[in-house]
């Protein structure tokens, strides 16, 4: 069974009665058509092999939640023996948990449940943002040696406003006016929609501000980017989670937050970036995000316990072999993340020790799947 302690899906389901809304994606193919981003086929495929087992506790990002109960949930269907339990209890919590190996799942502190779907440690960190060096101090002086860091997926941090609201484009200089307490690219405070070039009944209209509490990751990584790491604005309106967040936009047509690509829905639209004034607005996907050209783009990290004096445990292994195959990117477009490129993917699988994609066979794989297999090896 996994479970988390609370994920976007729920929440819509709890409130699109309420407020009118219903999940989209940020990459459309149409009216209600949805586009995942395509997966490179170099990555190869995964193939399981028969009687894995075990308990394993991911702790993490409120923004990789969805993400990571998707792989997960794929993960489980393949070996239905296996628990896996994610708590989104945001980065920076999280971090501490991993940092100590440590998990409440089984007491049942952060999960609708007994609580006990998990192991008693957390074995993986799922984090919106890379750990700092004091972090990983901190981790060493636990275990005696550091986490290894791998991209799962990419990302990127969108302006969301009501679908209604008229702007078209900020820049780096206007985020900063509109949720920076100081103005480090010289621009000026921004507190009205006509400011910034709004027309109309909103011109006149104070800008409301929404953002994450300082458990977030994605908190932290707007900080760092879009403020230089100076502080909010008091005005900003904190919430616990990025569906709250994008649930207050979509009912505030002054509103305007942040948050990540896997949490567009019909009521709001994602504003398009500019890194300086006369460039033009980039909205996010997969190519800007990997050219660099979109500003806000990142990728999403797990952070692995690599004991170099023990081997890795088989069921931490395959999971982190599933996530770097075609299936665990496949799930990851599908899950409104942007996958990762071959070359991340071969990348990944060489700090992990592996010079290629699992080709473990089975009874229940094709021969087709045999022989690239045998082709890979």
């Amino acid at each position: 069974m996994i479970q988390a302690s609370w994920t976007l899906a729920a929440i819509l389901a709890g409130l699109t009665a309420a407020v009118g809304i219903t999940p989209a994606h940020a990459e459309l193919g149409g009216p209600g058509q949805v586009t995942a981003p395509a997966v490179d086929q170099a990555i190869a495929p995964y193939i399981s092999h028969n009687g894995l087992s075990g308990r394993l506790s991911i702790a993490g990002s409120d923004t990789m939640s969805p993400l990571v109960s998707k792989l997960a949930a794929q993960f489980r269907s393949l070996h239905p023996n296996v628990q896996i339990a994610v708590e989104a209890v945001g980065s920076n919590t999280a971090i501490r948990e991993f940092q100590l190996g440590l998990s409440y799942q089984r007491r049942g502190d952060k999960v609708r449940g007994k609580g006990t779907e998990g192991a008693n440690r957390v074995e993986l960190l799922a984090s919106s943002r890379e750990l700092t060096e004091e972090e990983l101090q901190g981790f060493e002086s636990n275990h005696g040696y550091r986490p290894t860091g791998l991209p799962i997926a990419l990302d990127a941090i969108a302006l969301y406003v009501h679908k209604d609201n008229p702007i078209r484009e900020l820049t780096l200089t206007q985020l900063e006016g509109i949720f920076g307490k100081e103005r480090t690219r010289g621009g000026a405070p921004i507190t009205e929609w006509g400011e910034i070039g709004v027309e109309g009944s909103l011109a006149k209209q104070p800008i409301v501000r929404y953002g994450r509490d300082r458990r977030s990751g994605t908190r932290a990584f707007f900080q760092h980017v879009a403020l230089r790491d100076r502080e909010f604005r008091d005005e900003v309106v904190e919430q616990p989670g990025s569906a709250s967040e994008i649930i207050a936009i979509a009912q505030d047509l002054s509103g305007i937050g942040y948050a990540g690509v896997g949490f567009q829905i019909s009521s709001v639209r994602m504003v398009p970036i500019a890194r300086s004034a006369g460039e033009p607005g980039q909205l996010p996907d997969r190519e800007q995000v990997l050219s660099g050209a979109y500003p806000l783009g990142r990728p999403l990290w797990l952070y692995v316990k690599m004991n170099p004096k023990s081997p890795l445990d088989p069921l931490v292994k395959d999971f982190l072999l599933f996530i770097n195959s075609r299936q665990g990117q496949e799930t990851v477009a599908r899950a409104n993340f942007y996958p990762l490129s071959g070359q991340q993917v071969s990348t990944s699988l060489r700090a992990l020790g592996l010079k290629q994609s699992p080709v473990v066979e089975t009874t229940e794989s094709s021969e087709e799947d045999r022989l690239a297999a045998t082709q890979r090896r």
